[in-house]
């Protein structure tokens, strides 16, 4: 409880990570401890089969008073690192400016420490993350890629505003080893600083079978090196996915924090820029969804590209009613998203130019204020169409909410895609994304004969 973003000076409450069976009860408890703040800036953790035994491992920075699934605890259980903990100090209180920080594998099953490292990179001086008082040097992201095409390593991350650092490891059982180190601190790649946003998204997008990782406005190469970076700097939202019908080359939606770039649509491979559409205002929000049949391809939009855009970026219609841009789902049975914010499920109605609403989730409330997201939204029971995580207003409960509405299409799961399996294992991390996955998926499939069984759209 008391979570904070990381621009906000105080004391959180403990950050906890639970595991459940489906029936609600709870299998272990994690206590990251006093040392880990809590936020959706800091306390990022992955949770994937590394070592392909078939279970999941749990991936996480933790500290000293950190306390694993079985009571065990990691470092000094006494250690108190906060700001302003042990003696008064006028101003920023809570923040976490010193002490040593871990990486530690959890046993998926227990909540068992595996093992502990010293997490990469450490904080060392304040200033070089963008301020001195443990802001912008505590700013985590974190992913799961498949940087040899054939093993899952994590990837924690660390910094975007100014220095940058990704680095990869491989657990295989017993041991966690170093794969490679990104860092902009280095010379090579100096000119990656400050490209990262609040999320990422990870896919082969070069066509080599590695994946690499898109970190906002450039791209980490499957080998630790830099693939591009367009220069646009920092920003809050971002879209991988084939927005085009006609092939199956990816691309990237991001828009950006500082008052010049607005927003690109760009080749996810090469960075090479499809349009852009500047803006002399922070663009805080874009989403990429297929909304409208009539139109060729997936549409995108932000606060402010003037409207929904087609993949030429022409304006496909200018001023929308009620149109969100956070999160989108596949629920109703076509083949169009739906958008998904503030506890409702809406539909976009392309004639009337107007979002309606098809689904309330009453009694629940959603994350990350106006960011709007739920715990989870996914195709988790593998029907292709998604199912929405959404914790209770008063934090005692989860539900699972499933479409009740019938489909008459049949398609494989969308869990069998990478790249869709990989941004459901990200949506916990900072700001979150919707699901994307390496295709496109969209009305145009109805033209095209690519679907098991077809009926014409709206009957």
């Amino acid at each position: 409880s008391n979570a904070k973003d990381n621009s906000h000076s105080g004391f959180t409450g403990t950050a906890f990570l639970d595991a459940y069976e489906l029936d609600g009860t709870r299998l272990w408890r994690i206590d990251l401890g006093r040392n880990i703040r809590a936020g959706a800036h800091y306390t990022q953790f992955m949770v994937y089969d590394l070592d392909g035994d078939g279970r999941a491992e749990v991936t996480a920075k933790t500290a000293d008073g950190t306390v694993d699934g079985r009571g065990h605890t990691i470092g000094d259980p006494s250690a108190d690192y906060r700001v302003g903990a042990q003696e008064p100090v006028e101003g920023r209180k809570g923040y976490i400016a010193s002490g040593p920080e871990f990486l530690t594998v959890f046993d998926g099953r227990t909540g068992a420490a595996l093992q502990t490292v010293d997490y990469v990179p450490p904080r060392g001086r304040l200033e070089d993350w963008g301020d001195n008082y443990a802001n912008r040097s505590e700013r985590y992201l974190a992913a799961v890629a498949y940087l040899d095409g054939r093993h899952p390593s994590v990837v924690m991350c660390r910094g975007y505003y100014t220095r940058s650092v990704l680095a990869a490891f491989d657990w295989d059982g017993k041991r966690l080893t170093s794969r490679w180190v990104f860092d902009t601190d280095s010379a090579r790649w100096a000119s990656y600083a400050g490209q990262g946003n609040h999320n990422l998204r990870v896919a082969d997008v070069d066509g080599d079978g590695c994946d690499e990782i898109t970190y906002g406005s450039c791209a980490i190469d499957h080998d630790g090196t830099g693939l591009y970076n367009t220069g646009f700097g920092h920003g809050d939202a971002l879209h991988l996915t084939a927005f085009d019908p006609s092939s199956d080359r990816l691309q990237v939606w991001d828009c950006h924090e500082n008052k010049r770039d607005g927003s690109d649509f760009r080749d996810a491979a090469t960075g090479k820029v499809i349009f852009r559409l500047p803006a002399a205002k922070d663009v805080g929000r874009c989403m990429a969804a297929d909304i409208d049949p009539t139109n060729y391809g997936v549409e995108m939009w932000s606060s402010a590209s003037g409207g929904i855009r087609n993949i030429k970026g022409e304006v496909v219609c200018a001023a929308p009613r009620g149109l969100p841009m956070n999160m989108a789902v596949w629920w109703d049975g076509d083949l169009l998203r739906e958008m998904l914010d503030h506890e409702t499920v809406s539909k976009y109605d392309w004639e009337a130019k107007v979002c309606r609403p098809l689904a309330t989730f009453d009694g629940c409330s959603f994350n990350n204020g106006s960011k709007s997201n739920p715990c989870l939204q996914g195709d988790i029971l593998g029907d292709w169409r998604e199912e929405v995580v959404v914790r209770t207003a008063d934090n005692t409960a989860l539900r699972v909410y499933v479409s009740p509405l019938p489909t008459p299409y049949r398609f494989h799961t969308f869990l069998e895609d990478r790249p869709y399996r990989l941004s459901i294992v990200t949506e916990n991390v900072a700001y979150n994304q919707p699901t994307q996955p390496g295709f496109y998926f969209g009305a145009e499939l109805e033209r095209s004969g690519k679907l098991f069984r077809g009926y014409q759209f709206g009957k």
